[in-house]
């Protein structure tokens, strides 16, 4: 028998002074009331109640137990109402997981912003290029780029991720500006490892085709600021997210390359441990990020 359930029960009993009136309250039969009492005394053998026809009195030990009683189930409900508050409220430390360059230079200046309007929240924020497994590290959320696979995590969608091909003004001096996607092969590409394919560009041309085109060069790196310091200073063409680039666009350091050729662009996604019962601070650093990541977003990014 549920210890709580039979000393909620009790407790209601002796308030209302009726075995029928608790029943009613907990939606159950009278006899099922009077069973469990009879159940409690006989645990711990010993009378609780004296029952007569005008209704139930306590004894000197029904007395105590009731007490307690009260005691531990206003304690049970306030344990209840604590965790309640914290599922529904932004409260508390929020762990999260993303990449490394989008960490830095994208969720850590709008982590301090949410800081900044959700002060009952700490964060503690990974910055890690392999996807992480939320459940067995602890995490609470993951910030992760590209389409997501079947798996039982919750998800939310954040907004999209666009790429662009670049160049420093001196390079495009000394070797020519490419008109069209076969032109690359012939100039020399700065890499970024991890995604795109690598060596292969995959392209869409203003006519809407695809067009998958091989590219060498100098330096190869899974490091973003290392490919973007090598397109500054002249060493050829990179392609990389726009964000990495908006700054030294906007310097005049490099400039945009074949802007009528799209590169793929990536989804950006939220991923929680479990779509159910989902935290809210969880919930409210997602409503966060949905509204900071729309539209142009990468010209709009706080200082971090």
């Amino acid at each position: 028998m549920d210890r709580l359930l039979a000393m909620n029960v009790f407790a209601r009993v002796v308030e209302t002074g009726s075995f029928s009136k608790a029943a009613r309250e907990f939606s159950v039969t009278q006899p099922t009331v009077t069973k469990m009492v009879a159940s409690v005394e006989e645990r711990l053998k010993v009378r609780l109640l004296n029952r007569n026809t005008r209704g139930v009195s306590l004894t000197e030990s029904g007395a105590l137990y009731y007490e307690k009683c009260k005691t531990i189930v206003r304690e049970a409900e306030e344990a209840e109402n604590i965790v309640q508050l914290r599922q529904t409220q932004a409260h508390g430390l929020l762990r999260i997981s993303t990449s490394v360059a989008f960490g830095r230079r994208v969720i850590t200046p709008l982590a301090l912003d949410f800081m900044r309007t959700h002060p009952q929240v700490k964060l503690d924020l990974s910055f890690e290029d392999r996807y992480t497994d939320l459940v067995a590290n602890g995490l609470d959320l993951a910030i992760r780029m590209g389409k997501l696979a079947d798996s039982a995590l919750g998800a939310r969608f954040l907004g999209t991720n666009p790429w662009l091909m670049v160049a420093a003004p001196k390079y495009l001096r000394r070797r020519g500006t490419p008109r069209q996607a076969s032109d690359l092969s012939g100039h020399d590409a700065l890499i970024y490892s991890s995604v795109l394919g690598d060596d292969v560009w995959r392209l869409t041309t203003p006519k809407g085709e695809v067009v998958t085109v091989p590219v060498a060069g100098p330096l190869r790196s899974n490091n973003l600021s290392a490919v973007l310091a090598a397109a500054r200073n002249g060493f050829g063409i990179a392609a990389m997210p726009r964000y990495v680039a908006s700054e030294s666009l906007r310097s005049g350091h490099i400039v945009e390359v074949l802007k009528s050729h799209a590169l793929p662009e990536q989804e950006i996604h939220a991923v929680f441990p479990s779509p159910k019962l989902v935290p809210g601070k969880v919930l409210a650093f997602i409503a966060f990020l949905q509204g900071r990541l729309n539209g142009s977003w990468w010209e709009e990014l706080p200082k971090a």
